[in-house]
């Protein structure tokens, strides 16, 4: 296996890396990424002198750099993360979202294309890994399955949306062996510091305000990132081409119970802080669209794959809280302005 991983100097990206690179199967692994603010090195410290690995710094929306790359090193084997993922900055700034998660995608499918489907004997995967937000919005009640219609509600998850359904339609009209994941929100270590989670552990230990939308009450179903790395794992080896299976956690929390969680944990394990860390929380105007719940069934995963999560989220969480007390160094690295 000569694997491409797209993305791997992100948050989800490293943890991958570093749970499959040791696998028998992997003869060579390449991590392709543009390094744009949440994509750091730093993140890959333990493998980046690894005998099997090698960075390679492009930009999928390069589509020469993606077929040079492709073709020099054999790829048979693609596991897709390269993409813009933060909904406030899609707001914002739609246009790199666009440009990044479709055409960056159209561009490594046609690289696929081209080495796979021209030499037959070539044992090809191309896993696409996207996010259970193209599914819109649920009420108090249900699930997101596999057959869930898309009703994306944001520039991001309407981009990632249109890059699922290209990833499909290579599959059906070209045979490409492709498969979809669609996971929930993913936390842990080497997140950069925008999302929710590092977000309110970072304003706790500098007591500043914690900032939450609405009420509080928007609620999302939580995967811990190296769970989600194995799941990523078993459906490139084992899952059917073709198919999407969604990924999640089975830890529903609304975003006002994890933001008091943390403020506890950090009282905790870091008193010296200045305790009584709620006080800090204070309620923002809602951001446009904000989808009110999110929850994944993912009965298919574990009834084809045998995947289910070891990590319930008090558990998760707790590690996850230790590792920025413990990385502070890591995170002012990764906030700093880049030289050059």
């Amino acid at each position: 296996m000569n694997l491409l991983i797209t993305g791997g100097a992100g948050f989800i990206g490293s943890n991958l890396i570093q749970h499959v690179i040791d696998r028998p199967e992997v003869t060579r692994l390449v991590n392709l990424d543009c390094l744009t603010y949440a994509g750091r090195l730093e993140n890959l410290e333990a493998v980046a002198r690894h005998p099997k690995y090698t960075f390679e710094k492009a930009d999928l929306r390069d589509k020469s750099a993606v077929v040079e790359i492709f073709q020099r090193h054999g790829i048979t084997h693609v596991m897709h993360l390269a993409a813009e993922s933060h909904v406030d900055r899609s707001i914002t700034g739609p246009g790199d979202f666009i440009s990044t998660n479709i055409v960056g995608t159209f561009n490594l499918l046609e690289a696929c294309r081209a080495a796979w489907l021209a030499q037959p004997a070539v044992p090809g995967r191309f896993l696409h890994v996207s996010t259970d937000e193209v599914y819109g919005s649920l009420g108090a009640t249900g699930y997101f399955t596999e057959t869930t219609p898309y009703a994306p509600n944001s520039p991001y998850s309407a981009s990632k949306a249109s890059s699922d359904l290209l990833v499909r339609a290579y599959h059906h009209t070209y045979g490409l062996p492709a498969v979809i994941t669609n996971c929930s929100n993913n936390y842990g270590p080497f997140q950069f510091p925008e999302k929710l989670i590092p977000v309110v552990i970072q304003s706790v230990l500098a007591r500043k305000p914690i900032p939450v939308y609405g009420d509080g009450m928007n609620v999302r179903d939580w995967l811990y990132v190296r769970d989600h790395a194995e799941a990523l794992w078993l459906v490139l080896t084992r899952g059917r081409c073709g198919e999407t299976y969604n990924v999640g956690g089975h830890n529903e929390w609304a975003n006002i119970h994890i933001v008091q969680l943390i403020c506890d944990l950090i009282d905790e394990l870091s008193p010296a802080t200045g305790g009584n860390s709620r006080q800090l929380i204070t309620y923002v105007k809602d951001r446009p669209g904000h989808d009110r719940r999110y929850a994944i069934d993912a009965t298919k995963i574990e009834k084809e794959l045998g995947w289910v999560p070891a990590h319930d989220f008090p558990r998760g969480i707790r590690e996850t809280v230790q590792w920025y007390l413990a990385n502070q160094p890591w995170v002012r690295a990764v906030l700093a302005p880049r030289q050059g």
